[in-house]
């Protein structure tokens, strides 16, 4: 046999050795990929239970928001309740709708726990998290306005400050606007987690 040959022979053995090598490697970054992945599917989930716990606090809080003072006769009284201002109104109502698509989203966050690779409802997520996101936004900034007005007043605007005679009721609306802005804001870190979690797919 020539040399020619047995240096032939021997580029082969390397190259075989290299890719045998090389492909342990390879599983190994792909197992650690998918750990992540399914890591970042568990915190997922995790969240999503409390922006439900979250929003559905804001809402039911919300909607139980009434007060009235003890003045005057029962038939002449002063009365707080959050649906005589539509903004309270859309923000129960949004709050509602929120919640609800939490709870329809949790299929599938669990699938991306089981099926950590998967990319189409790691994607879905991430679009209706960013839609529900700006919807959340939207009515938590609009009742957190009118909160302040309540507080504050607006003498431009002849707008009274009523939480001087109205406590109870301020301070429980406000909880409720707290309580959605905890759910903005793990919407935030939902729709952060989903983008790491495409960028390494």
């Amino acid at each position: 046999m020539k040399s020619g040959d047995h240096a032939a022979i021997d580029v082969l053995a390397e190259s075989s050795a290299a890719v045998k090598g090389k492909a342990p490697l390879i599983a190994s970054q792909r197992e650690e990929k998918r750990g992540l992945n399914r890591g970042f599917g568990i915190a997922d989930f995790l969240l999503r239970l409390g922006a439900i716990i979250s929003t559905i606090a804001a809402a039911a809080t919300m909607g139980t928001s009434d007060e009235t003072l003890p003045l005057f006769t029962q038939f002449f009284q002063f009365e707080a309740s959050f649906d005589d201002l539509p903004t309270f109104l859309y923000f129960v109502i949004a709050m509602a709708l929120v919640g609800g698509y939490l709870l329809l989203s949790l299929p599938f966050s669990i699938v991306t726990i089981v099926r950590p690779i998967a990319v189409a409802p790691r994607l879905l997520l991430f679009i209706l998290d960013t839609v529900t996101l700006t919807f959340a936004t939207a009515a938590s900034g609009a009742a957190a306005a009118i909160v302040y007005l309540a507080e504050t007043g607006n003498p431009n605007t002849n707008w009274l400050a009523i939480c001087d005679q109205f406590e109870d009721f301020c301070s429980t609306v406000s909880g409720a606007v707290v309580a959605s802005f905890v759910t903005v804001v793990v919407f935030v870190v939902l729709v952060i987690l989903s983008g790491f979690a495409l960028k390494r797919q």
